[in-house]
């Protein structure tokens, strides 16, 4: 396994994240489990899960999955989307935020996190509060690390220069949407992050699954994140698909899947420290993994940044966020 440094912290993560948004819905908890220990036993030490996940199943599964092999793992977990109804009920609140935490150690079993990340920016609290209660969190030994996750650029630099001026620990990474086929961030959020030394981590890596090439027929497979959640049809896009196809030809020639490629392309992006990619079953992980030993040449980069360059001034693939 390789390792970088997330952003400019001493704190070394895996190539290759693990991302938990299946576990507890799309995959049962023993299939979860192994697929937590199938990712250890190869090296990935990267696991990223939030609160809200499947409601709160996928915290719950980690914690029994890392069961005398935590100290294997570089724990990460977010808060600040809706856990229910009613007021305090999401956001980056000191009151919303410490009883998270709280509720996320107890569920997966720890007395950390090693990462802690705000969900997305929440217009409704000052952000002195919000980065104050993180820094209390990281005094009181309960979180190791700071991160935040879809914040805007000008979201994250206002925080970033909060902190300094406050004194506060600041935010070391953001988890954006970031792949062939949503390049996005990197009109502003990667220039910042290579600035300011935060550590991308790309979210929908492989587009929900369209760039592994298992919609490529037009139909929805059973099983995929379209057939059990059908509003992720609307993302089934004619651009995206063609994307996609091209994507699998380039794999095909060069021996490889789609979805490696994908990620071995995203890996080779600056200011990416790990990409964290899902899965619903340890064949898949191994899938993952094979973007590991691939190597791009000149060649296919430049292809894969010519076929996918319409999508750096698309809309997001996806972006989550609070109401004003």
């Amino acid at each position: 396994m390789k390792f970088r440094r997330l952003g400019g912290s001493g704190l070394m993560v895996s190539q290759l994240g693990l991302g938990t948004n299946a576990f507890g819905k799309r995959a049962d908890q023993a299939t979860s489990i192994s697929i937590v220990h199938a990712a250890l036993d190869h090296g990935v030490n990267f696991i990223d899960t939030a609160n809200i996940y499947a409601g709160t199943e996928s915290e719950r599964i980690i914690g029994i999955a890392l069961q005398g092999r935590r100290h294997e793992a570089v724990l990460a977990t977010k808060a600040g989307l809706p856990r229910h109804d009613g007021p305090n009920g999401s956001g980056a609140s000191r009151h919303h935020l410490m009883r998270e935490l709280d509720n996320s150690l107890r569920r997966l079993r720890t007395s950390y996190i090693d990462l802690y990340q705000i969900h997305t920016f929440d217009p409704n609290t000052p952000l002195e509060e919000t980065l104050r209660t993180l820094d209390d969190m990281v005094s009181s030994g309960k979180v190791r690390y700071i991160g935040a996750s879809n914040y805007a650029a000008w979201e994250l630099m206002k925080a970033i220069g909060i902190s300094e001026r406050r004194g506060y620990l600041s935010y070391v990474s953001i988890q954006s949407s970031y792949s062939l086929a949503d390049r996005t961030p990197e009109r502003e959020i990667i220039p910042l992050c290579l600035d300011q030394k935060v550590g991308l981590i790309p979210y929908f890596p492989l587009a929900g699954g369209i760039l592994t090439g298992k919609y490529s027929s037009g139909g929805v497979p059973p099983g995929s994140r379209a057939d059990s959640d059908p509003p992720f049809a609307r993302f089934l896009t004619g651009e995206r698909i063609a994307l996609a196809n091209e994507v699998r030809q380039l794999a095909l020639a060069a021996g490889t899947t789609p979805g490696a490629l994908s990620l071995a392309w995203l890996m080779s992006r600056p200011a990416v420290s790990t990409v964290i990619a899902g899965a619903t079953h340890p064949s898949q992980l191994e899938d993952s993994l094979g973007s590991l030993c691939l190597k791009l040449d000149e060649a296919i980069l430049k292809r894969l940044d010519e076929l996918s360059e319409p999508f750096v001034h698309s809309s997001p693939f996806a972006v989550y966020r609070l109401p004003v």
